[in-house]
């Protein structure tokens, strides 16, 4: 197979997955090195990278972390056993895009300004992106691909990215549950020995006192939960 699409890194500014010949794959397929194959022959390439890359990590973003529709809970809960069929799988979460100046705590968090520190900071070599939106994936995919080797693999809710090393589309919860099936056959077949338990919790992040906020706390959104004159707020979500 031709690998279009590899680890890295690509340089500073590496020419674009699409611009080299890369299209998104069909329904029913997926990408592997920007090659359109079956949804398992790109999910066993990936597994086997989980399983024996250096610190594998699961990056989610605001589509899995917030319960906003029908179906979101059950991704999450696939993806927490997923994690935890993965030996010394860590969970980076991605709650909030917005930069984060003049310093981010690259072992607790990822800013898809600059994906490539967090990356190279906890040796990431396999990561999966999973609830990124797809301007923010595509945007953060090429950055690790051009300033890291680290193997990426998108998990897409929609149409996948031609940027990541293994990209499927159309993720449900089962599809993840698949996935799982797929890391622990591959496990067994490399004769990795593994109890499933959970990620721990990351140290880095800090504790928070929701008790102390106050509207000044909010910044330009301070205006959204402030009344305004005459007005009296009688109810609240």
């Amino acid at each position: 197979m031709l690998k279009k699409i590899t680890e890295g890194p690509a340089g500073y500014m590496p020419t674009s997955a699409p611009y080299m010949g890369v299209e998104l794959a069909p329904e029913g397929q997926a990408l592997l090195y920007g090659n359109k194959v079956s949804e398992e022959e790109a999910m066993r390439d990936a597994a086997r990278a989980l399983l024996t890359k250096e610190n594998p990590t699961i990056f989610p973003g605001p589509q899995i972390l917030w319960d906003w529709k029908n179906d979101i809970a059950e991704k999450a809960e696939a993806l927490l056993e997923l994690a935890s069929e993965i030996p010394n799988c860590k969970i980076i979460p991605m709650p909030d895009y917005r930069p984060k100046y003049p310093k981010i705590d690259v072992k607790a968090e990822i800013n898809p300004n600059h994906p490539n520190l967090t990356i190279l900071d906890n040796k990431i070599k396999a990561c999966i992106f999973v609830g990124v939106h797809c301007h923010y994936a595509n945007l953060s995919l090429r950055m690790i691909r051009a300033g890291t080797d680290c193997y990426t693999i998108a998990l897409c809710a929609y149409m996948g990215h031609e940027e990541a090393m293994v990209s499927i589309r159309d993720l449900h919860a089962e599809d993840i549950q698949k996935f799982k099936e797929i890391i622990i056959e591959e496990r067994n077949k490399l004769g990795i020995e593994w109890e499933t338990t959970l990620p721990p919790k990351n140290p880095s992040l800090p504790k928070e006192d929701l008790t102390t906020l106050s509207p000044a706390d909010y910044g330009e959104y301070r205006s959204l939960i402030m009344t305004r004159k005459g007005e009296h707020v009688t109810e609240v979500e």
